[in-house]
């Protein structure tokens, strides 16, 4: 069984995540999810519409979807990759290069996809605004 694992905040749930998902499952078996806590945002100076509980229920209703998991801080990733038994990590494309997301590739592969163009939650907040 090939294992994907994903990081993200998931806060206003659009088509580009649902597609980002559907193209990461393809890429194996089993996908886990793994979802900023609200503390974990509040690290990274962030804050999100919808609380923690309530992303991981839509995340864990999504098809594509085998398990949501908490992120609570940026070191846990080698950690998830050993206990869930990763083989890719996925990740959107606007973080290729990023250190945090290279050194995983002593663990497993990782793999960044394109994002899906004119959609991201940054756009629909700015566009809320107006």
């Amino acid at each position: 069984m090939k294992r994907v694992i994903t990081y993200g905040t998931f806060d206003l749930l659009h088509f580009g995540h649902v597609r980002l998902l559907k193209r990461a499952k393809a890429l194996g078996d089993y996908l886990i999810v793994a979802i900023s806590t609200d503390e974990f945002n509040a690290i990274k100076g962030k804050k999100s519409y919808q609380n923690f509980v309530l992303r991981k229920k839509m995340l864990e209703a999504i098809r594509y979807v085998d398990l949501v998991i908490p992120e609570d801080k940026w070191e846990q990733k080698p950690e998830d990759i050993k206990k869930y038994k990763i083989d890719i990590v996925v990740m959107g494309s606007d973080w290729a290069g990023d250190v945090r997301f290279e050194l995983l590739k002593k663990y497993c592969h990782v793999k960044y996809l394109t994002r899906t163009a004119g959609v991201s939650t940054t756009r629909i907040k700015n566009d809320l605004r107006t």
